[in-house]
């Protein structure tokens, strides 16, 4: 059940979770307000009854200690209080006055039913401030606020208890009324930030529904379209940023893409043209066995080439995959090279050039991976290397790199080749010396077992020295299996 609420939450819309999340900060900001405020109010009313029975309390006791014995002044104060308090006066006052034995002396008419003597709080002592108030509900809905103290008086009269009432049930319905008041805003004022909250995160939200139209109008053929960051919030400049250099990786890849695809029918396309061709021809009429065997070892020599190409495509797609692993091994740089051109030996005596090894290193690689890359630079470079040149293989350890590196003394790459040298079926020697046997993917496939193995492979070019090919290999502890 938990799960099942998890997916309703999260298919809520933005706008609607921003705008819920707005609504319950404000109510809580409004009902934390509202309740600072009540507190507020309701302790300064509480300190102004405190002060006024306080007062009463003070007056009392002047007037027993100036007229002791005398109880009509007495009579005669309490009854002016009632008066006033009755003519119109916001807080009702009740008082009475009892000797030490608790016997009443005087009082406020009608005090009697409601405020017995009981009811109220431990008196004051005699020449102490009061410190105590009570409040008491009366069963007709009335709310008191009660207080008394002891009192001396003048002369020989013994000591009198005050006891002193006031009505604020008044006051009462003043904070009822705030109360439901409070409540009222409270609730409207959440209404009204639930409707501003949507209306605000809606604008704020409309630049990112831009981007998503933005995104909606990009297609395979409309991949230069940008979304240009300068003109969004700041917040969503790295988003659109990043939304467009994910188009431009997108433009380069289709770009590539249609590139590989036309190359790769090309590649093909011949090879399938010339077997065709020279099927057609032995077919058009009788010939000898002799014709036979030659068109038929003319179409292995395509078909070998075709082999080769679609075991380098496979290669490429395998090496392309994410989740493709190599594993790593201690190497001897200089023993690996020395199979490399031991293998190659034979070629380089027919061509006619010097193939050497030099220096010494060690390295973590792939055995099978790294001879396969360096035997595609060697034989691209006896390939390109006229009789009489050199082709140099050469290991050494810079920091904690290994570095190997082939050589040739060749006519060189032409500086504008060299930033596609590693396309697949890319080869400047379509221009000048070309080359029927090779397949455009030999330097692809090195560059791929470099990125498996996290390294780099670069190319230098001089037409009056030849070509250098570098594979560099990351630092790594040659020792460990």
């Amino acid at each position: 059940m938990s799960a099942g609420g998890g997916r309703r939450a999260a298919s809520w819309s933005i706008t609607a979770r921003l705008a819920v999340l707005f609504t319950l900060s404000a109510c809580v900001t409004l009902g934390i307000a509202t309740a600072l405020l009540l507190v507020v109010l309701t302790e300064s009313l509480e300190k102004d009854d405190f002060q006024l029975l306080a007062d009463k309390v003070y007056w009392l006791r002047a007037n027993l200690r100036e007229h002791p014995d005398d109880r009509d002044f007495l009579r005669l104060a309490v009854q002016v209080e009632t008066g006033a308090a009755r003519l119109g006066s916001h807080n009702v006052f009740f008082t009475r006055v009892l000797d030490r034995y608790g016997r009443i002396l005087v009082e406020t008419p009608d005090m009697e039913p409601l405020l017995t003597p009981p009811r109220f709080p431990t008196p004051a002592p005699a020449g102490q401030p009061p410190t105590l108030m009570t409040r008491w509900n009366a069963p007709d809905g009335r709310s008191y606020q009660l207080m008394s103290a002891e009192a001396t008086t003048g002369g020989a009269a013994a000591p009198r208890l005050l006891q002193v009432a006031m009505d604020d049930t008044l006051e009462e319905k003043l904070i009822a009324d705030y109360r439901q008041i409070s409540v009222a805003v409270l609730a409207i004022g959440t209404l009204l930030f639930a409707a501003i909250g949507v209306v605000i995160v809606r604008r704020s939200l409309q630049p990112l529904r831009d981007i998503a139209r933005a995104a909606e109008q990009v297609t395979a053929s409309r991949l230069a379209e940008r979304v240009d960051p300068a003109r969004w919030p700041e917040e969503l400049k790295d988003l659109a940023h990043s939304f467009d250099l994910m188009l431009g990786r997108l433009d380069d890849s289709f770009g590539r893409l249609s590139r590989f695809s036309a190359d790769l029918a090309h590649e093909l396309r011949n090879p399938i043209h010339t077997l065709m061709g020279q099927t057609e021809v032995a077919l058009s009429r009788d010939r000898e066995a002799a014709d036979y065997r030659e068109v038929l070892q003319s179409n292995l020599e395509e078909l070998n080439r075709l082999t080769r190409m679609i075991n380098g495509l496979l290669f490429l797609a395998r090496a392309d995959h994410p989740d493709t692993q190599v594993e790593l091994s201690a190497l001897d740089a200089r023993d690996e090279m020395d199979a490399v051109r031991e293998f190659h030996e034979a070629q380089a005596e027919e061509k006619g050039v010097a193939l050497n090894c030099e220096g010494q290193a060690r390295l973590r690689a792939d055995a099978t991976l790294f001879r396969r890359a360096l035997s595609n630079l060697v034989s691209n470079a006896l390939r390109h290397t006229p009789p009489g040149g050199q082709v140099t293989l050469a290991a050494r350890q810079d920091g904690g790199s290994t570095l190997v590196t082939v050589r040739d003394t060749g006519p060189g790459i032409a500086p504008e080749h060299l930033p596609r040298i590693f396309d697949r079926f890319y080869r400047p020697d379509r221009m000048s010396l070309h080359n029927p046997d090779g397949t455009g993917l030999g330097l692809a496939i090195v560059k791929s077992i470099m990125d498996l193995h996290r390294g780099s492979v670069t190319v230098s070019s001089d037409p009056a020295r030849g070509t250098l090919f570098t594979l560099q290999f990351p630092p790594g502890d040659p020792e460990t299996h």
